[in-house]
């Protein structure tokens, strides 16, 4: 029986670029760093959470979004806040780049986009305050 999701692979260019981003400027915490026969395995994953990001390097032309094509970016990584707007303030004096000057209120509650030095998308998400964990 399955029981959990692992790991989520974001294909980036720069292994340690992106380690600092998503540590540094997003908050994240460093899981996995080992290097292997098969290259450097690196992970990170949102503090108190089993579910880890593989930072897997990949060249830019290889389908990830460094260039991007309509219909071609690979849907965002979606993260959860309780306080997106507050989050947002941070991350902004951090240096991440966002799509829109504020986050916005939608019909399932608060979201805004960033995106990663390698133009991954990362959309940041509030649930609204009728919204339970376990609605669908």
């Amino acid at each position: 029986m399955l029981t959990n999701i692992m790991y989520v692979t974001l294909y980036i260019t720069d292994q340690d670029r992106a380690l600092r981003f998503y540590t540094q400027q997003l908050g994240l915490e460093k899981r996995v760093d080992h290097s292997g026969p098969d290259g450097r395995f690196l992970t990170v994953g949102v503090p108190g959470s089993p579910i880890e990001i593989v930072l897997w390097p990949h060249a830019a032309a290889s389908g990830q979004p460094a260039e991007r094509q309509p219909g071609g970016t690979p849907g965002p990584l979606f993260l959860e806040s309780d306080d997106l707007r507050a989050d947002f303030k941070v991350l902004r004096d951090r240096g991440v780049t966002f799509d829109q000057p504020e986050p916005e209120d939608y019909g399932f509650g608060v979201r805004i986009e960033a995106v990663d030095p390698d133009g991954n998308r990362i959309s940041l998400r509030q649930r609204a305050a009728w919204q339970s964990r376990g609605d669908g």
